[in-house]
């Protein structure tokens, strides 16, 4: 990744960075803030005093924001300083159940919903005032729900054009469920991210003695559907790659979908080999699990689980109990979404922070530079893997 700190910036920025975290990104907004506040303290660019002299090198470029609700559940958004004319980041998690409100004396978890309604209050509040707004949306809201197959609802289409009507100029999310719902905003910018190089990362750090070649290690998708990142993650490590496909039961409907009644494996041979399960989300983690204990069966050494979210939905135990059985080594997601903090205690769980990534993003952005070298890091994983090996040697 290029270094920003070191090789600074030729352009102007597009006006004053501001930074709205709602509540549901709250932790990850600081942290995002903090590495942007020492990058623009530190960096010696030529622009700083007369590009945005009221803000370019700021003790912090978060903007207080609230969304206030009354007594019957409804709510409003209040923008607490002025954001006219800056280039404004808005960072939602739409996955953060741990917030609650009050209705009627009743306490309710905030759902994706409610956190979609806040976000679309806060950017009414800003009244058009701002130079331009992007969305940092790490989990896309309603991505699960990006096609039709019947009389149904297309949500995520929907929800991308509402913003986009609402002056939303950018999307920036991560590993969209299927990043083809762009083409229902297809005049905006969109960006859909894999986090594949900070997984790298974070599996040579927490598993040294790993070998990185064909014969002691594979990467598998659990589904047809994530092929793709596997492809991707196999192809930068020089290894094969494997998948299974989910036979399902299209007669029956349960919790809204069709059962799972097998997984059937495609690929090599894994006996001995060490194993990446690359995936978008674990939800419930039936299927995750029911993965790795086939992979297990086929005698694979360890197996390590990838996930951008850990959802979680059915809490922790299952995990414990298959890690117990030796079914798994490690399981990494990102912080990019809320994460249970019996999780973070949990000695088989790697986190992989993505906030000085966001920040990298933002960054350029401002300044109106290209991101391509952060959406695409081929080249930083060869220099990482390189590295291992050469440690190893």
């Amino acid at each position: 990744m290029t270094n920003t700190i070191e090789h600074g910036f030729e352009t102007l920025p597009m006006g004053r960075l501001g930074l709205i975290a709602l509540n549901s990104s709250e932790g990850l907004g600081r942290k995002v803030d903090d590495f942007l506040v020492t990058w623009r303290s530190n960096r010696d660019f030529q622009h700083k005093e007369s590009a945005t002299p009221d803000g370019y090198e700021r003790g912090s470029h978060l903007i207080a924001a609230s969304v206030p609700r009354f007594g019957s559940g409804e709510a409003k958004g209040i923008i607490k300083e002025s954001v006219r004319g800056d280039d404004l980041y808005i960072l939602v998690d739409v996955c953060n159940y741990s917030l609650t409100y009050s209705l009627r004396g009743r306490t309710n978890h905030m759902s994706p919903d409610d956190h979609f309604q806040d976000l679309k209050r806060i950017i009414a509040a800003v009244g058009g005032k701002a130079r331009r707004i992007s969305v940092i949306m790490p989990y896309l809201y309603e991505s699960r729900q990006h096609n039709r197959t019947g009389r149904e609802s297309l949500d995520c289409a929907n929800a991308l054009q509402e913003l986009v009507h609402m002056g939303v100029e950018n999307i920036i999310t991560f590993d969209a469920h299927d990043n083809r719902v762009q083409n229902a905003i297809p005049l905006s910018g969109f960006e859909t991210i894999q986090p594949a190089y900070q997984f790298i990362k974070a599996i040579l750090r927490t598993e040294p003695s790993l070998r990185i070649d064909s014969k002691h290690l594979m990467v598998i998708s659990p589904d047809e559907g994530g092929m793709s990142r596997a492809i991707y993650l196999a192809n930068s490590l020089g290894v094969d790659m494997g998948m299974f496909y989910k036979r399902r039961d299209y007669s029956t409907i349960v919790n809204g979908q069709n059962p799972i009644v097998a997984h059937e494996f495609l690929g090599a041979d894994v006996a001995g080999k060490d194993v990446i399960i690359i995936d978008d989300m674990i939800s419930s983690g039936d299927s995750m699990l029911d993965v790795a204990k086939q992979l297990k069966n086929r005698k694979a050494r360890k197996i390590i689980i990838c996930s951008t979210f850990g959802l979680f939905t059915h809490g922790m135990e299952k995990f414990d109990m298959a890690y117990e059985d030796g079914l798994f080594d490690r399981i990494i997601t990102t912080n990019l979404i809320y994460q249970q903090p019996e999780l973070l205690s949990r000695p088989y769980y790697v986190n992989c922070d993505l906030s000085k990534f966001i920040a990298f993003i933002i960054d350029h952005l401002n300044h109106d530079v290209s991101i391509s070298d952060l959406l695409d890091p081929a080249e930083r994983i060869q220099k990482v893997v390189k590295k291992h090996v050469g440690a190893q040697e």
